[in-house]
């Protein structure tokens, strides 16, 4: 078996079942902040604040957003190697990927946390 240093877990399947469980963990996380905004139709920044200070919704938010990244590269990389051939310009958009979920996953954790 061939495998990829690029791929986030070397396996396909490992991949796709992260891809999967990173996809319900947005979508529960989608849904919690849905029924937040339809519970609270005038929202104020003392509800909103106390809302994200719950441990629990920190926890989530920090899960969330790792998941967002995992899904986010299974998902880039997967159509970088499919349609984009030339390997020196794969890598760089790899490369520019990665910095830009890194800085998502820095600025999401600073403001999380």
């Amino acid at each position: 078996m061939v495998s990829s240093a690029t791929s986030f877990t070397s396996s396909g399947m490992r991949d796709w079942i992260v891809q999967r469980v990173s996809a319900v963990v947005l979508g529960l996380y989608l849904i919690t902040l849905l029924v937040f905004f339809a519970v609270h139709p005038n929202l104020q920044f003392q509800i909103w604040h106390n809302f994200f200070y719950n441990p629990f919704i920190k926890i989530f938010s920090f899960l969330a957003l790792l998941s967002m990244v995992f899904h986010a590269w299974i998902g880039v990389w997967t159509i970088f190697t499919d349609y984009i051939k030339p390997t020196g310009l794969r890598l760089f958009l790899e490369a520019l990927m990665v910095l830009v979920l890194f800085i998502y996953l820095a600025l999401g954790i600073s403001i999380i946390w």
